[in-house]
């Protein structure tokens, strides 16, 4: 391994860290955990990697061993307040913050045990809503859990175009099916809270539901693509864990 590629694990690995230890002080745990899992791995792989340095190795022993303490203490933390039932954090994306993508947001409640989705969003009916929906979706199916069946709980768009709606809803089910995953759609005219629920437990209450990003200033501008570059709006996110999971 060439030291340019150490070089770059370790800039990774302190990255990684460090975002670990924002996160660890603004009360996110279960976003520092994972934060701390990454990084911790890739101080490993530095390790390995530093045969040769012998002051090194102890260095990279000693901030792996203090990282895996902290990690382990937010471990059962987290473990005991979702045993209790107590589990609670709250993100806050403020104005035109960025780095918020269905994939930053969601990776950390999302594992193996995952299979089964529940979304309730009164507002999956507009062209740019139901991209949203199909990029969610497309975040499960990339993501390492094996997700089978995903719940739509919307309302249904009464405008003269609501056929692009059914239209639409009806290509992400057929595009899902040949996945192997299914998409059960109902629709409900009184819904109005907004909830993702997770049959590992977790709950997802995105105060803007999925439609907290900016419309891009063109199709050619940054963050058109890459909804980690897209400005949000100000919105909250509740996240919460119960052992009991949701059925219909």
């Amino acid at each position: 391994m060439t030291q340019n590629h150490v070089s770059g694990m370790e800039s990774s690995a302190i990255s990684v860290l460090k975002r670990a230890v924002e996160l660890d002080h603004s009360g996110r745990s279960q976003e520092s955990l994972v934060c701390y899992q990454e990084g911790i791995q890739l101080l490993m792989d530095v390790l390995k990697a530093s045969v040769k340095d012998d002051s090194k190795r102890g260095h990279y022993r000693e901030k792996i061993k203090g990282y895996m303490d902290r990690a382990e203490q937010i471990k059962s933390h987290v473990n005991q307040l979702k045993e209790d039932g107590k589990y609670h954090e709250q993100i806050r994306i403020s104005e035109d913050a960025t780095g918020y993508s269905y994939e930053s947001l969601f990776k950390p409640y999302i594992s193996s045990l995952l299979t089964e989705v529940w979304v309730e969003d009164p507002y999956i009916r507009h062209i740019h809503q139901l991209y949203n929906f199909l990029r969610f979706c497309e975040m499960l199916l990339k993501a390492p859990c094996k997700v089978k069946q995903i719940h739509l709980l919307t309302s249904q768009d009464e405008q003269a175009d609501s056929g692009q709606q059914t239209s639409a809803l009806s290509e992400i089910k057929e595009s899902l099916s040949a996945q192997g995953v299914t998409l059960d759609l109902q629709y409900s005219s009184t819904i109005h809270d907004r909830e993702i629920r997770f049959n590992n437990g977790w709950i997802i209450k995105i105060g803007r539901g999925l439609d907290y990003f900016k419309r891009p200033k063109g199709r050619f501008s940054i963050g058109y693509c890459d909804y980690d570059l897209r400005q949000c709006h100000e919105t909250s996110v509740d996240i919460f864990h119960t052992k009991h999971t949701k059925t219909l």
